[in-house]
């Protein structure tokens, strides 16, 4: 008959050769999903200039997207002062996130520059195609010109991005629908959003970018 210390060792080296054979068997807990991205690519207006970082409307999309049980990310792209030319330097960047979807919310600082309404379609229509051509959904967020730029300019400027718009596979006509010139919902300069005119941002675009999205 063995003695108790063999018949220890004996049942120790079984232990120890079943455990992993278990751990092999027993099914993988399943992986979590891949977390997508959407890149807001923009200027002060898409930064959050003047507020703080959660409070810019890219955190607030991203933040019910999360609450909706969308599986999302929001890259804030935007960058003070940046025109169209800007936008379409740093498009390699936005695109080594390997965005899902891509709301375009720039131009504003061409129009106010007075730049060629020319250079504002190219420059755009650009971004949108290579989007396309990578196959990442488009979300374009127009603006719009104050009167004191002169009807001929602002109907031209308004005119480009209705027809960019069009390419684009989602457009939002004003970016600065319900406020702009709602001195409650900017701040002392009276171009950027305060955090309350963030808010109704994020809630007036919303609709325009459900579509794109995939559960």
């Amino acid at each position: 008959m063995p003695a108790p210390g063999r018949r220890l060792g004996r049942a120790l080296l079984l232990v120890a050769l079943l455990v992993p054979a278990l751990a092999l068997a027993a099914p993988a807990a399943p992986a979590a999903p891949a977390e997508r991205v959407i890149v807001a690519l923009g200027d002060s207006l898409t930064a959050g200039w003047g507020v703080a970082p959660d409070e810019a409307w890219p955190a607030l999309i991203e933040q019910r997207l999360r609450r909706e049980g969308y599986a999302y990310r929001v890259v804030n792209a935007g960058v003070s002062g940046d025109t169209s030319a800007g936008g379409l330097a740093r498009l390699d960047w936005v695109l080594r996130a390997r965005p899902e979807v891509v709301i375009v919310a720039l131009g504003a600082n061409d129009g106010l520059r007075g730049q060629p309404v020319a250079s504002l379609r190219k420059n755009l229509g650009a971004i949108l195609e290579r989007l396309r051509e990578r196959g990442v959904r488009t979300l374009l967020a127009g603006m719009r010109m104050p009167p004191n730029y002169g009807v001929a300019y602002t109907r031209e400027y308004a005119a480009a991005f209705a027809d960019l718009g069009r390419r684009a596979d989602a457009f939002m006509p004003f970016l600065l629908d319900g406020v702009a010139a709602v001195p409650a919902l900017n701040q002392a300069d009276g171009i950027h959003p305060s955090a309350e005119g963030h808010r109704v941002i994020a809630e007036r675009l919303w609709p325009h970018l459900v579509p794109l999205l995939r559960r």
